[in-house]
């Protein structure tokens, strides 16, 4: 039996459409109708009532289904075991936030590219909205984000957080004395983008201490974000990991505030399907990465999970 019509078969169960299976396996829609013909004539029934909008499995399709996914899976399995990784080849997806662009994400592409060489690439940076939509939409295959992406076929797995810490340009003069809300909210704040959880932070931040008056600036891209608190436009909450080379340099101070700043938390998520094998080694690669930088760079700039529990983010009073 044929594994690439059980995948195919797999594929048009789930998406119920004989153009996103296509696109999903990188095939013609022809191919994908002489495959699934190809399996109903071998299993001697029909798997699928084709309608003009969709494909929707038969009672002996809906039978199959758990034995060709049960197939599958151990078919993946087999190759992940003994298989030559440098011959995998295809197309992986990986979503990743702005967050983990700037901080380890060149050493998981590095660490990918050791163990997969003949794998391609498609690198998306966006919010973590967007990255969870276009990641139940089967658009990714793997994303690195704040927040869990809920769904059924959806997992997720904690990597970790970035420590976040207010920061202002020295020329600014700022009091070497804990700020309040009420001091901060004097100066244009500079944020992430609108409902992003550091904005959320901000907005409750301010609301509780009733600083209605405050200026919160949304900026989509970190590399502005930084730039702008570098020339002294306003003050941001970022990660310190962001700006390591601006802290050396002077470029940046850490201001000392009266709240505690909780860190920035980080996910990968990735959906369970069939071939999902390869997702979840870049999940393993994803954690170690983590790990490694962290040890690395020191608490300061970035927790584990386990080290979230024992640490906990850092006073803003302690750098």
């Amino acid at each position: 039996m044929n594994v690439r019509f059980l995948e195919t078969f797999v594929w048009l169960a789930r998406l119920r459409s004989f153009r996103l299976t296509a696109e999903r396996l990188h095939a013609t829609q022809a191919a994908i109708s002489s495959r699934i013909s190809a399996l109903e004539q071998e299993l001697g029934v029909r798997l699928f009532e084709r309608g003009p909008r969709e494909a929707t499995l038969t009672q002996d399709g809906t039978k199959a289904l758990p034995f060709a996914e049960q197939i599958l899976q151990l078919n993946r399995a087999m190759l992940a075991s003994v298989g030559d990784r440098t011959k995998v080849a295809g197309l992986l997806r990986l979503g990743a936030i702005e967050s983990v662009v700037h901080t380890w994400l060149p050493e998981l592409l590095k660490r990918i590219r050791e163990e997969y060489p003949n794998l391609t690439l498609e690198l998306t940076s966006d919010t973590s909205a967007n990255l969870a939509s276009q990641l139940t939409s089967g658009h990714l295959d793997a994303a690195l984000l704040t927040t869990p992406v809920t769904g059924a076929d959806a997992a997720n797995a904690p990597l970790g957080s970035l420590p976040m810490c207010w920061m202002a340009s020295p020329a600014l003069n700022l009091s070497a004395e804990p700020l309040s809300e009420a001091e901060l909210a004097a100066f244009p704040i500079i944020s992430f983008a609108r409902h992003s959880p550091p904005h959320a932070l901000l907005a409750d931040l301010f609301a509780v201490a009733g600083e209605t008056e405050v200026q919160i600036n949304c900026v989509s891209s970190v590399a502005a974000i930084i730039r702008l608190v570098v020339d002294g436009f306003g003050i941001a909450v970022l990660p310190a990991a962001f700006v390591m080379h601006e802290l050396e340099t002077g470029q940046l101070q850490i201001l000392k505030v009266e709240h505690r700043v909780p860190a920035l938390p980080l996910v990968v998520s990735y959906r369970r399907t069939p071939d999902s094998l390869l997702a979840e080694s870049i999940v393993r690669l994803a954690r170690t990465v983590m790990l490694d930088y962290s040890l690395r760079h020191g608490p300061n700039f970035a927790l584990v999970p386990q080290m979230a529990e024992t640490v906990g983010s850092p006073d803003s009073n302690d750098h």
